[in-house]
């Protein structure tokens, strides 16, 4: 069982900088595919971003080149740096983690979920 817990969500200004945190807990942290969906107010879920266990990185176009994730396997944590956020980028966003390799650059198998963290960007 992996239990994840996102932090660092709040209301910013479009132009602003937020870095949005997930601990989770599990010995095999370092193993797997990690990363962040978001779901806007009466949409779906959408992929954001992705890190493997060798640190590759996988973006939306929507958010390349203005959103960067990273990981630091030695305290569980994976990070989401966004930089120059648009009212568009209002959502929920969730940590996810993923075993399988079903098309884990865009964590489309997640196993588990976080709770959320909301970000609000007003323009």
């Amino acid at each position: 069982q992996v239990q994840l817990v996102e932090s660092g969500g709040g209301l910013v200004q479009a132009g602003d900088s937020l870095s949005l945190s997930c601990a989770a807990s599990g010995r095999t942290f370092a193993f797997y595919t990690l990363g962040w969906v978001r779901q806007a107010p009466g949409k779906e879920r959408e992929f954001v971003a992705a890190i493997t266990q060798s640190d590759s990185t996988y973006y939306a176009d929507s958010v390349k080149g203005r959103f960067t994730i990273s990981r630091d396997n030695a305290k569980n944590t994976v990070y989401l740096q966004m930089n120059n956020v648009k009212p568009e980028d209002t959502a929920v966003y969730y940590c996810a983690h993923q075993r399988g390799s079903y098309g884990y650059t865009q964590l489309r198998q997640p196993d588990y979920w976080g709770q959320g963290t909301q970000v609000t960007v007003s323009s």
